[in-house]
């Protein structure tokens, strides 16, 4: 259980859904005699398989906390849509279902913002680093650094075994950013299970590969590239990750920071008048 169950709005949200629901929408006959415009109490139990009184229970806010299992059947039985599926899990006190993967499909929106961003930096990436698409100005920056096809597309394996990657950057930054992708990648790949064959592959290419990755993934430490900021060729990002619809893409924003002003001159007194004495 991620919260805890909120019985009065569970029970509020799953009537006015089963009202919503037409009998002829899951199959059933309208028929004549109906008082009610949605489905029964007792049809909604019979398509998410559960007793009626269990299912009576829940809409008069004392029942038991449901388990996700009964969540995702009540879902499916009420026709809800993804955003109302998610909204039932919260009130039922569990973490709604991740998000339907992306893979290397690139919306038409995120394209369009690709393509509009001509001066700055933009990169799509997925959650294990794959670069999946970049923009012109990313092409420039970025160059010999990453690329969307060959051995460098996936970030992570790019910075732990290209030198060309590794002398663009000073000792502190070097540590820190890689820090910072493992830990990202320890996350990406715990929320997509242990049986995930691309998670699975490149931390294990990785670990015979590089003994630094390898002693960074013995620290266990876990975290989200979210705002951070990186020096490249002499210049400074600011860089903004906006996480997309899908979990296992991220758009990346480099916005180049402004060098501080230089301060100001003190400025310098001006020297006293001479002091002019009279004689008598």
């Amino acid at each position: 259980m991620d919260r805890l169950i909120d019985r009065p709005q569970l029970a509020d949200f799953l009537r006015r859904a089963r009202a919503r629901v037409r009998p002829s929408d899951v199959g059933l006959a309208d028929g004549p005699r109906r008082r009610t415009p949605g489905l029964r109490r007792e049809e909604v139990a019979q398509l998410s398989g559960m007793s009626p009184d269990y299912y009576m229970r829940l809409e008069q806010a004392r029942g038991p906390q449901p388990s996700t299992q009964l969540l995702g059947a009540l879902a499916r039985a009420l026709k809800l849509t993804a955003d109302e599926r998610d909204h039932l899990y919260l009130l039922g006190g569990h973490r709604p279902p991740a998000a339907a993967p992306a893979g290397p499909e690139i919306a038409p929106a995120v394209r369009y913002l690709l393509d509009r961003l001509t001066d700055t930096p933009v990169q799509l990436v997925s959650d294990l680093g794959d670069l999946i698409a970049q923009n012109a100005a990313a092409d420039r920056v970025f160059d010999p650094v990453c690329h969307v096809s060959g051995q460098r597309r996936n970030i992570v394996w790019a910075w732990f075994s290209s030198p060309v990657v590794h002398d663009l950057y000073s000792a502190e930054e070097w540590t820190d950013c890689g820090r910072a992708l493992v830990a990202d990648l320890r996350a990406a790949a715990t929320r997509r299970g242990p049986d995930d064959p691309a998670a699975t592959t490149l931390i294990t290419q990785l670990l015979a590969h590089s003994p630094e990755f390898a002693a960074l993934w013995t620290r266990h430490e876990v975290g989200t590239y979210r705002t951070r900021r990186i020096r490249l060729h002499e210049e400074e990002y600011a860089v903004e990750t906006l996480l997309t619809p899908a979990e296992d893409q991220r758009l990346l924003l480099f916005t180049l920071v402004a060098p501080a002003p230089a301060p100001a001159p003190t400025p310098v007194p001006a020297p006293a008048p001479p002091l002019v004495t009279t004689t008598r």
